[in-house]
């Protein structure tokens, strides 16, 4: 589906609702009339955004949009992307007041002459999840630093630090934040342009400019941004073109006064395969972690959520149950959360601890087993009461050497990593020093009995 202007407004607005009423009919036909009508049934077709392809299925609450998300989330994807329309990306969002299907105007592009009153956007900000907002973040000792460094960036003032990189594990909260940063941030400054997009994306993008021979626009709507946000930026490790247009992005988006955001997995002095050039601008603004939730954050996060989930109701145990046993990301304990309300619902049943060992059971076992190799190096560094950092460094002194072999022997048994990836993460070695080190730590349990109690007692702790 093509955008052609105003005047097609009509005829692309119904074609929406034709494609969404066929999706439907195949949806309560594979899901079955009971599951579609209590979940799929009340959702309607909300903005749809033709610069981003992003489509909004309006849902009654928060509740029901995260549940629809997590649970149907992709099947809905593949039927929109299916359906031979422009379609590239489904949200699903909390209704407004009066739902509607509505196609939002293409942003326009910073170099293209304004046109219309000097009150009308020069941007559509048309990619951002309405659900994640500073006022629905859940602050603990954790997150903190990020969650104030956030607001700080997307506040009125200029920021004190630029650029702004965030970093954590999985499911921690780093994407609500740049949400979050691009809604307050547009809500005071709807004139200025925004720009958020994946790692990924931008590479993809760059890739086809330079396919189609029409970088200039690429790197045009880019330097446009007064602010840039770019989630998981390890994923353009080991792209040389990608980094060198990155890094002149970054520069030039700097010295016009832009405020840029990246996150990652890691700290930037852990991303392997990334410029140095790039890292060294990263580093230069302020760093913040997002560390795993503690236990009262995550007893913070159930709570904010049972406030606002309605019933069946949710009883203390079961909330203390969640918080102690979920503990990988805040993502996961959502979504625990969120299976016993959706089953409690469907079910009639109530809501009780041995419901939710029940249904939990997979869950719990497997946070009992997931283990980081980072989790590893600051557990060995803390042993051995040597630098965390040492677990990288090319040192080979044996005071060193031992723990690191150590940690990579742990490394290999306890996590789900390759041997290549071991290596990278312990500074870029070759998967053969990997091998070695497990070798050796292998054969020094079986002749040094200290060694042999040592790792016991660390898997216990890392386990424990």
């Amino acid at each position: 589906m093509m955008w052609n202007g105003e005047d097609s407004l009509a005829t692309d607005m119904a074609r929406l609702e034709s494609v969404w009423a066929a999706i439907r009919v195949g949806l309560r036909r594979d899901l079955g009339a009971r599951l579609f009508d209590q979940w799929l049934k009340p959702a309607e077709l909300g903005d749809y955004c033709p610069e981003s392809q992003t489509l909004d299925i309006a849902l009654p609450s928060d509740f029901a949009a995260n549940f629809v998300s997590a649970q149907f989330g992709d099947r809905l994807r593949l039927a929109w992307r299916s359906a031979n329309v422009e379609v590239r990306e489904v949200r699903m969002v909390r209704a407004r007041q009066a739902v509607g299907p509505r196609l939002l105007p293409v942003a326009v592009d910073a170099a293209a002459p304004a046109t219309g009153s000097a009150s009308e956007p020069a941007a559509t900000h048309c990619n951002f999840d309405p659900r994640h907002r500073f006022a629905d973040f859940v602050v603990g000792d954790t997150n903190r630093l990020a969650f104030s460094a956030a607001q700080g960036v997307a506040g009125r003032d200029k920021p004190r630090y630029c650029p702004l990189f965030i970093h954590g594990g999985t499911g921690q909260g780093k994407t609500h934040l740049l949400h979050a940063i691009a809604a307050e941030f547009s809500a005071h400054s709807p004139q200025d342009p925004v720009l958020y997009m994946s790692a990924e994306r931008f590479m993809m993008e760059f890739v086809n400019a330079m396919r189609a021979n029409d970088t200039m626009a690429f790197k045009a709507r880019l330097r446009a941004a007064r602010l840039l946000l770019i989630d998981d930026i390890q994923f353009i490790a080991g792209k040389g073109s990608t980094q060198e247009e990155f890094l002149h992005t970054v520069n030039e988006l700097i010295d016009s006064g832009a405020r840029i955001v990246v996150t990652a997995d890691r700290a930037p002095q852990m991303l392997d395969a990334i410029d140095q050039r790039i890292l060294s601008r990263l580093a230069g603004g302020l760093v913040a972690d997002i560390q795993p939730a503690a236990l009262p954050l995550r007893l913070a996060i159930l709570e904010a959520k049972r406030a606002v989930a309605g019933d069946p109701p949710v009883p203390q145990p079961v909330i203390d149950f969640l918080a102690s046993a979920i503990r990988s990301n805040v993502r996961e304990l959502e979504g625990a959360f969120n299976k016993l309300i959706a089953y409690g619902q469907l079910t009639g049943r109530a809501i009780d601890l041995d419901f939710a060992q029940s249904m939990l059971a997979d869950a719990v076992r497997a946070n009992a087993r997931r283990i980081t190799v980072d989790e590893i190096q600051k557990v060995c560094a803390a042993h051995y009461r040597i630098d965390a950092a040492e677990m990288r460094s090319k040192r080979r002194a044996r005071a060193v050497a031992r723990p690191r072999q150590v940690a990579m022997y742990l490394a290999k048994q306890l996590t789900p990593r390759s041997l290549p990836e071991i290596g990278r993460i312990f500074g870029g070695r070759d998967h053969s020093t990997v091998i070695h080190a497990v070798r050796t730590i292998e054969a020094l349990r079986q002749s040094h009995p200290e060694i042999d109690a040592d790792i016991r007692a660390l898997r216990r702790q890392l386990e424990g």
